[in-house]
Protein backbone atom coordinates (compact mmCIF):
# COMPACT_ATOMS: atom_id res chain seq x y z
CA UNK A 1 0.00 0.00 0.00
CA UNK A 2 1.29 3.68 -1.19
CA UNK A 3 2.16 5.62 2.13
CA UNK A 4 3.55 9.23 1.21
CA UNK A 5 6.73 10.07 2.85
CA UNK A 6 5.20 12.77 5.12
CA UNK A 7 2.96 10.16 6.01
CA UNK A 8 5.86 7.78 6.85
CA UNK A 9 7.26 10.41 8.97
CA UNK A 10 4.63 10.60 11.52
CA UNK A 11 4.09 6.93 11.59
CA UNK A 12 7.88 6.20 12.57
CA UNK A 13 7.92 9.37 14.73
CA UNK A 14 5.20 7.70 16.60
CA UNK A 15 7.17 4.47 16.43
CA UNK A 16 9.70 5.99 18.17
CA UNK A 17 7.33 7.52 20.86
CA UNK A 18 5.68 3.71 21.77
CA UNK A 19 10.43 2.31 22.09
CA UNK A 20 10.48 5.40 23.97
CA UNK A 21 7.51 4.29 26.88
CA UNK A 22 8.28 0.94 26.67
CA UNK A 23 11.69 0.69 27.73
CA UNK A 24 11.43 3.59 30.37
CA UNK A 25 11.64 2.37 34.10
CA UNK A 26 7.70 2.67 34.09
CA UNK A 27 7.30 0.37 32.02
CA UNK A 28 9.93 -2.05 33.54
CA UNK A 29 7.94 -1.41 36.92
CA UNK A 30 4.56 -2.27 35.19
CA UNK A 31 6.07 -5.98 33.99
CA UNK A 32 7.43 -6.48 37.09
CA UNK A 33 4.24 -5.68 38.77
CA UNK A 34 2.54 -7.91 36.59
CA UNK A 35 4.71 -10.59 36.61
CA UNK A 36 4.14 -10.67 40.68
CA UNK A 37 0.46 -10.84 40.16
CA UNK A 38 0.66 -13.86 37.49
CA UNK A 39 2.88 -15.49 40.11
CA UNK A 40 0.59 -14.47 42.94
CA UNK A 41 3.41 -13.47 44.78
CA UNK A 42 2.14 -12.34 48.51
CA UNK A 43 1.55 -8.47 48.66
CA UNK A 44 1.11 -7.82 44.78
CA UNK A 45 -1.13 -4.87 44.43
CA UNK A 46 -4.02 -5.05 42.46
CA UNK A 47 -3.62 -4.48 38.27
CA UNK A 48 -5.99 -1.76 36.61
CA UNK A 49 -6.98 -2.31 32.77
CA UNK A 50 -9.10 0.16 31.07
CA UNK A 51 -10.12 -1.73 27.48
CA UNK A 52 -9.78 1.19 25.01
CA UNK A 53 -11.26 -1.01 21.87
CA UNK A 54 -15.25 -0.13 22.31
CA UNK A 55 -14.60 3.97 22.71
CA UNK A 56 -11.06 4.20 21.08
CA UNK A 57 -13.29 5.93 17.99
CA UNK A 58 -13.88 8.93 20.27
CA UNK A 59 -10.33 9.23 21.53
CA UNK A 60 -8.01 8.72 18.51
CA UNK A 61 -9.71 10.52 16.03
CA UNK A 62 -8.60 13.77 17.34
CA UNK A 63 -4.88 12.82 17.81
CA UNK A 64 -4.39 11.59 13.94
CA UNK A 65 -2.27 13.50 11.75
CA UNK A 66 -1.74 11.38 8.62
CA UNK A 67 -3.51 11.67 5.62
CA UNK A 68 -3.69 8.64 3.85
CA UNK A 69 -6.20 5.71 4.30
CA UNK A 70 -3.35 3.33 4.49
CA UNK A 71 -1.38 5.24 6.69
CA UNK A 72 -4.33 6.22 8.91
CA UNK A 73 -4.68 2.69 9.70
CA UNK A 74 -1.37 2.43 11.02
CA UNK A 75 -1.39 5.04 13.22
CA UNK A 76 -4.86 4.13 14.64
CA UNK A 77 -2.93 0.78 15.63
CA UNK A 78 0.31 2.91 17.04
CA UNK A 79 -1.81 5.16 19.06
CA UNK A 80 -3.51 1.87 20.50
CA UNK A 81 -0.71 1.16 22.15
CA UNK A 82 0.25 4.00 23.60
CA UNK A 83 -2.79 6.23 24.74
CA UNK A 84 -3.74 3.89 27.49
CA UNK A 85 -0.06 5.34 29.46
CA UNK A 86 -0.19 8.68 27.88
CA UNK A 87 -3.78 9.59 28.80
CA UNK A 88 -5.30 7.02 31.16
CA UNK A 89 -2.33 5.91 33.28
CA UNK A 90 -3.27 2.59 34.03
CA UNK A 91 -1.40 -0.69 34.23
CA UNK A 92 -1.58 -1.47 30.20
CA UNK A 93 1.91 -2.69 29.39
CA UNK A 94 3.90 -1.27 26.24
CA UNK A 95 5.74 -3.63 23.83
CA UNK A 96 9.29 -2.52 22.03
CA UNK A 97 7.88 -5.25 19.34
CA UNK A 98 4.70 -5.07 17.34
CA UNK A 99 2.99 -8.19 17.58
CA UNK A 100 1.95 -10.37 14.91
CA UNK A 101 -0.50 -13.52 15.84
CA UNK A 102 -0.54 -16.21 13.43
CA UNK A 103 -3.54 -16.12 10.95
CA UNK A 104 -6.16 -18.81 11.53
CA UNK A 105 -9.94 -19.59 10.58
CA UNK A 106 -12.70 -21.66 12.65
CA UNK A 107 -15.79 -21.61 10.98
CA UNK A 108 -17.78 -23.55 13.47
CA UNK A 109 -20.27 -26.34 11.01
CA UNK A 110 -18.95 -25.26 8.53
CA UNK A 111 -21.70 -22.64 8.65
CA UNK A 112 -20.58 -18.79 7.73
CA UNK A 113 -22.43 -16.19 10.07
CA UNK A 114 -24.97 -14.14 8.41
CA UNK A 115 -25.55 -10.77 9.90
CA UNK A 116 -27.83 -7.88 9.39
CA UNK A 117 -26.62 -4.35 10.83
CA UNK A 118 -28.73 -1.42 11.75
CA UNK A 119 -27.15 0.77 9.24
CA UNK A 120 -23.67 2.28 10.87
CA UNK A 121 -24.99 1.73 14.35
CA UNK A 122 -23.63 -1.30 16.56
CA UNK A 123 -27.39 -2.67 16.12
CA UNK A 124 -27.48 -6.16 14.29
CA UNK A 125 -29.13 -9.42 14.24
CA UNK A 126 -28.05 -12.84 13.36
CA UNK A 127 -29.68 -14.58 10.91
CA UNK A 128 -30.46 -18.22 11.55
CA UNK A 129 -30.14 -21.34 10.10
CA UNK A 130 -31.37 -23.81 12.89
CA UNK A 131 -35.07 -23.56 14.41
CA UNK A 132 -35.74 -26.85 15.54
CA UNK A 133 -33.15 -29.34 15.95
CA UNK A 134 -34.67 -32.42 14.94
CA UNK A 135 -35.72 -30.67 11.43
CA UNK A 136 -32.00 -28.61 10.98
CA UNK A 137 -29.50 -30.85 12.72
CA UNK A 138 -29.11 -32.40 9.12
CA UNK A 139 -27.16 -28.95 7.98
CA UNK A 140 -24.94 -29.06 10.64
CA UNK A 141 -21.24 -30.20 8.89
CA UNK A 142 -18.12 -30.85 9.94
CA UNK A 143 -16.69 -27.68 11.04
CA UNK A 144 -14.14 -25.73 8.81
CA UNK A 145 -10.49 -24.50 9.64
CA UNK A 146 -7.07 -24.08 8.95
CA UNK A 147 -3.99 -21.53 9.28
CA UNK A 148 -2.84 -18.69 6.79
CA UNK A 149 0.76 -18.58 6.97
CA UNK A 150 1.17 -16.68 4.45
CA UNK A 151 -0.78 -14.16 5.38
CA UNK A 152 1.01 -14.10 8.57
CA UNK A 153 4.81 -13.50 7.16
CA UNK A 154 3.77 -11.13 4.65
CA UNK A 155 2.01 -8.57 7.54
CA UNK A 156 5.53 -9.10 9.35
CA UNK A 157 7.20 -8.05 6.25
CA UNK A 158 4.68 -5.06 5.62
CA UNK A 159 5.36 -4.06 9.23
CA UNK A 160 9.00 -4.54 9.38
CA UNK A 161 9.48 -2.48 5.90
CA UNK A 162 8.02 0.47 7.78
CA UNK A 163 9.27 0.20 11.20
CA UNK A 164 11.22 -2.56 11.76
CA UNK A 165 14.73 -0.83 12.64
CA UNK A 166 12.79 0.90 15.56
CA UNK A 167 9.67 -1.43 16.44
CA UNK A 168 10.21 -4.63 14.76
CA UNK A 169 7.15 -7.05 13.87
CA UNK A 170 7.16 -10.48 16.01
CA UNK A 171 4.94 -13.23 15.38
CA UNK A 172 3.59 -14.24 18.74
CA UNK A 173 1.62 -16.33 21.06
CA UNK A 174 -2.29 -15.79 21.96
CA UNK A 175 -5.20 -17.75 23.87
CA UNK A 176 -6.63 -20.43 22.82
CA UNK A 177 -10.18 -18.61 22.38
CA UNK A 178 -13.64 -20.93 22.38
CA UNK A 179 -17.34 -19.73 23.11
CA UNK A 180 -19.35 -22.77 22.17
CA UNK A 181 -22.87 -21.04 23.14
CA UNK A 182 -22.11 -17.93 21.07
CA UNK A 183 -21.71 -20.04 18.18
CA UNK A 184 -24.68 -21.22 18.64
CA UNK A 185 -26.81 -18.12 18.87
CA UNK A 186 -24.68 -17.04 15.92
CA UNK A 187 -26.51 -19.68 13.89
CA UNK A 188 -29.81 -20.40 15.90
CA UNK A 189 -31.62 -17.74 17.55
CA UNK A 190 -31.22 -17.43 21.50
CA UNK A 191 -35.19 -18.05 22.04
CA UNK A 192 -35.11 -21.48 19.94
CA UNK A 193 -31.84 -22.55 21.41
CA UNK A 194 -34.04 -22.58 25.22
CA UNK A 195 -36.93 -24.17 23.64
CA UNK A 196 -34.25 -26.81 21.87
CA UNK A 197 -32.63 -27.38 25.59
CA UNK A 198 -35.86 -28.03 26.89
CA UNK A 199 -37.34 -29.95 24.02
CA UNK A 200 -34.81 -31.87 22.30
CA UNK A 201 -31.89 -32.45 25.21
CA UNK A 202 -30.09 -35.30 23.62
CA UNK A 203 -29.68 -33.26 20.06
CA UNK A 204 -28.65 -29.97 21.61
CA UNK A 205 -26.25 -32.39 23.45
CA UNK A 206 -25.36 -34.00 20.07
CA UNK A 207 -24.73 -30.26 18.96
CA UNK A 208 -22.37 -29.51 21.75
CA UNK A 209 -20.49 -32.23 21.77
CA UNK A 210 -19.83 -31.97 17.80
CA UNK A 211 -18.64 -28.65 18.64
CA UNK A 212 -16.01 -29.77 21.07
CA UNK A 213 -14.61 -32.16 18.73
CA UNK A 214 -14.41 -29.93 15.70
CA UNK A 215 -12.51 -27.57 18.46
CA UNK A 216 -10.58 -30.25 19.53
CA UNK A 217 -9.81 -31.32 16.08
CA UNK A 218 -9.18 -27.32 15.03
CA UNK A 219 -6.45 -27.89 18.27
CA UNK A 220 -4.79 -30.55 17.03
CA UNK A 221 -3.80 -28.80 13.20
CA UNK A 222 -2.53 -25.26 15.31
CA UNK A 223 -0.34 -28.10 17.08
CA UNK A 224 0.64 -29.85 13.91
CA UNK A 225 1.19 -26.28 11.69
CA UNK A 226 2.87 -24.96 14.59
CA UNK A 227 0.69 -22.35 15.31
CA UNK A 228 0.46 -22.57 19.15
CA UNK A 229 2.82 -20.50 20.33
CA UNK A 230 4.42 -19.25 24.36
CA UNK A 231 1.76 -17.46 26.37
CA UNK A 232 3.33 -16.75 29.41
CA UNK A 233 4.17 -12.88 29.55
CA UNK A 234 2.14 -10.02 27.67
CA UNK A 235 0.56 -11.89 25.11
CA UNK A 236 -3.49 -11.11 24.80
CA UNK A 237 -5.40 -12.85 27.25
CA UNK A 238 -8.94 -11.99 26.38
CA UNK A 239 -11.15 -9.62 28.42
CA UNK A 240 -8.33 -7.08 28.82
CA UNK A 241 -5.80 -9.45 30.10
CA UNK A 242 -2.70 -10.44 29.51
CA UNK A 243 -0.80 -13.74 30.43
CA UNK A 244 1.63 -13.45 32.80
CA UNK A 245 2.60 -16.46 34.87
CA UNK A 246 4.63 -18.58 36.19
CA UNK A 247 2.94 -22.11 35.90
CA UNK A 248 3.71 -22.24 32.06
CA UNK A 249 7.15 -22.85 30.14
CA UNK A 250 8.54 -20.32 28.45
CA UNK A 251 10.17 -21.29 25.11
CA UNK A 252 10.67 -20.50 21.46
CA UNK A 253 8.95 -22.55 19.15
CA UNK A 254 5.77 -24.43 18.33
CA UNK A 255 4.10 -25.28 21.94
CA UNK A 256 0.97 -27.81 22.44
CA UNK A 257 -2.08 -26.39 23.12
CA UNK A 258 -2.10 -27.50 26.55
CA UNK A 259 0.97 -25.65 27.25
CA UNK A 260 -0.65 -22.24 27.05
CA UNK A 261 -3.32 -20.19 28.12
CA UNK A 262 -7.20 -20.65 26.67
CA UNK A 263 -10.17 -18.57 27.29
CA UNK A 264 -14.27 -19.83 27.66
CA UNK A 265 -17.45 -18.26 27.89
CA UNK A 266 -21.00 -18.51 27.87
CA UNK A 267 -23.00 -15.28 28.11
CA UNK A 268 -25.82 -16.69 26.45
CA UNK A 269 -27.07 -19.31 28.97
CA UNK A 270 -27.41 -16.60 31.77
CA UNK A 271 -31.19 -17.01 31.62
CA UNK A 272 -30.37 -20.74 32.07
CA UNK A 273 -31.01 -22.53 35.30
CA UNK A 274 -27.50 -23.68 36.60
CA UNK A 275 -28.78 -27.74 36.52
CA UNK A 276 -30.00 -27.55 32.68
CA UNK A 277 -26.24 -25.89 32.18
CA UNK A 278 -24.41 -28.64 34.11
CA UNK A 279 -26.80 -31.16 32.55
CA UNK A 280 -26.26 -29.94 28.41
CA UNK A 281 -23.45 -27.39 28.10
CA UNK A 282 -21.26 -28.14 30.94
CA UNK A 283 -19.74 -31.13 29.02
CA UNK A 284 -18.41 -29.28 25.95
CA UNK A 285 -16.48 -26.72 28.05
CA UNK A 286 -15.51 -28.96 30.19
CA UNK A 287 -13.76 -31.23 27.73
CA UNK A 288 -12.73 -28.18 26.18
CA UNK A 289 -11.19 -26.87 29.27
CA UNK A 290 -9.62 -29.52 29.98
CA UNK A 291 -7.27 -29.14 26.85
CA UNK A 292 -5.53 -25.72 28.02
CA UNK A 293 -2.95 -25.71 30.18
CA UNK A 294 -4.82 -22.64 32.29
CA UNK A 295 -8.13 -21.11 31.82
CA UNK A 296 -9.18 -17.55 31.85
CA UNK A 297 -13.13 -18.00 32.57
CA UNK A 298 -16.15 -15.60 31.93
CA UNK A 299 -17.11 -12.60 29.99
CA UNK A 300 -20.72 -10.43 31.47
CA UNK A 301 -22.33 -13.87 32.42
CA UNK A 302 -22.73 -14.47 36.38
CA UNK A 303 -20.95 -17.10 37.33
CA UNK A 304 -21.88 -17.64 40.90
CA UNK A 305 -24.66 -19.56 39.82
CA UNK A 306 -22.38 -22.38 38.08
CA UNK A 307 -19.47 -22.29 40.52
CA UNK A 308 -19.94 -25.07 42.65
CA UNK A 309 -21.47 -27.80 40.14
CA UNK A 310 -18.84 -26.44 37.63
CA UNK A 311 -16.32 -24.16 36.92
CA UNK A 312 -14.83 -25.00 41.01
CA UNK A 313 -13.27 -28.74 39.69
CA UNK A 314 -11.40 -27.21 36.88
CA UNK A 315 -7.74 -27.70 38.65
CA UNK A 316 -6.54 -24.88 35.76
CA UNK A 317 -8.71 -22.07 36.41
CA UNK A 318 -6.66 -19.15 36.74
CA UNK A 319 -8.97 -16.41 36.31
CA UNK A 320 -12.69 -15.96 36.45
CA UNK A 321 -14.81 -12.92 35.14
CA UNK A 322 -16.23 -11.04 38.08
CA UNK A 323 -18.90 -9.06 35.91
CA UNK A 324 -21.53 -6.12 37.00
CA UNK A 325 -24.38 -9.51 37.73
CA UNK A 326 -22.32 -11.45 39.78
CA UNK A 327 -22.67 -12.20 43.57
CA UNK A 328 -18.98 -10.51 44.74
CA UNK A 329 -19.31 -11.05 48.18
CA UNK A 330 -20.35 -14.69 47.00
CA UNK A 331 -17.18 -15.18 44.76
CA UNK A 332 -14.86 -13.53 47.03
CA UNK A 333 -15.63 -16.26 49.31
CA UNK A 334 -15.11 -18.92 47.08
CA UNK A 335 -12.00 -17.81 45.34
CA UNK A 336 -10.20 -16.93 48.98
CA UNK A 337 -7.09 -18.07 49.18
CA UNK A 338 -7.64 -20.28 45.97
CA UNK A 339 -5.39 -19.86 43.17
CA UNK A 340 -7.91 -17.92 40.61
CA UNK A 341 -7.81 -14.03 40.15
CA UNK A 342 -11.12 -12.28 40.56
CA UNK A 343 -11.38 -10.93 37.51
CA UNK A 344 -13.52 -7.82 38.12
CA UNK A 345 -14.92 -6.42 35.35
CA UNK A 346 -17.41 -2.82 36.54
CA UNK A 347 -20.22 -1.41 35.11
CA UNK A 348 -19.25 0.10 32.50
CA UNK A 349 -22.30 2.76 33.49
CA UNK A 350 -19.62 4.71 35.64
CA UNK A 351 -17.41 6.29 32.67
CA UNK A 352 -19.44 5.78 30.00
CA UNK A 353 -22.76 7.66 31.17
CA UNK A 354 -22.80 10.98 31.96
CA UNK A 355 -20.48 14.07 30.73
CA UNK A 356 -18.66 13.54 34.30
CA UNK A 357 -17.74 11.66 36.92
CA UNK A 358 -19.96 10.73 40.08
CA UNK A 359 -16.48 9.75 42.34
CA UNK A 360 -18.75 9.09 45.40
CA UNK A 361 -20.25 6.60 42.97
CA UNK A 362 -16.72 5.54 41.79
CA UNK A 363 -15.66 5.45 45.46
CA UNK A 364 -18.61 3.21 46.56
CA UNK A 365 -18.12 0.86 43.91
CA UNK A 366 -15.08 -0.09 44.08
CA UNK A 367 -14.65 0.28 47.66
CA UNK A 368 -17.94 -2.84 47.64
CA UNK A 369 -15.10 -4.54 45.31
CA UNK A 370 -12.47 -4.41 47.34
CA UNK A 371 -13.53 -5.48 50.08
CA UNK A 372 -15.67 -8.50 48.83
CA UNK A 373 -12.15 -9.09 47.24
CA UNK A 374 -10.02 -9.49 50.13
CA UNK A 375 -7.94 -12.52 50.42
CA UNK A 376 -8.02 -12.69 46.67
CA UNK A 377 -5.79 -11.80 43.75
CA UNK A 378 -7.53 -9.04 42.34
CA UNK A 379 -7.70 -7.71 38.73
CA UNK A 380 -10.12 -4.87 37.40
CA UNK A 381 -10.21 -4.75 33.51
CA UNK A 382 -12.74 -2.15 32.43
CA UNK A 383 -15.07 -2.73 29.55
CA UNK A 384 -17.65 -2.20 27.33
CA UNK A 385 -17.65 1.27 27.53
CA UNK A 386 -18.94 2.93 24.53
CA UNK A 387 -18.49 6.78 24.84
CA UNK A 388 -16.83 9.10 27.12
CA UNK A 389 -17.87 12.31 26.74
CA UNK A 390 -14.76 13.35 25.23
CA UNK A 391 -13.19 13.40 28.15
CA UNK A 392 -9.82 11.24 28.41
CA UNK A 393 -9.49 13.22 32.05
CA UNK A 394 -12.43 11.88 33.37
CA UNK A 395 -10.89 8.17 32.57
CA UNK A 396 -7.64 9.13 33.89
CA UNK A 397 -9.28 10.34 37.27
CA UNK A 398 -11.10 6.87 37.58
CA UNK A 399 -8.33 5.18 37.14
CA UNK A 400 -6.48 7.37 40.60
CA UNK A 401 -9.77 6.44 42.33
CA UNK A 402 -9.72 2.93 41.83
CA UNK A 403 -5.93 3.02 42.93
CA UNK A 404 -7.06 5.13 46.26
CA UNK A 405 -9.50 2.86 47.07
CA UNK A 406 -7.55 -0.30 46.59
CA UNK A 407 -4.58 1.69 48.97
CA UNK A 408 -6.80 2.57 51.57
CA UNK A 409 -8.80 -0.41 52.40
CA UNK A 410 -5.00 -1.84 52.26
CA UNK A 411 -5.46 -4.40 49.39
Amino acid sequence: MSISPSDRNILRDLAKQQLELAKSPKNESLIQAWKEHGAFKKGSRPMIMIELGTFAPEILPPLQKCEGDEARKLEWMLLSNIVNRTLFDDDTVVNDYLPVSISSYFVPFGLEVKVEHAGDSLGHHFIPYLHELEEDIHLLKKSTFGVDRAATLARVDYLNEIFGDILPARITGHCLYSCPTQAVVHIMSMEDMFVAMMDEPELFLKMMDQYAEDTLEYFDLLEKEGAILSTTENEHLAQGSYCYTDELEKREGPMKSNEIWGYLDSQETSGVSPQLFHDLVWPCYKKIAARYGLLSYGCCEAVNGIWENCLSELDNLRKVSISPWCDEEYMGERLRGRRTVYLRKPTPNLIGVGSGLDEEAVIAHFTKTVNAAQGCKLEIAQRDVYQISDSPDKVRRYVQLIRQCCEKHKY
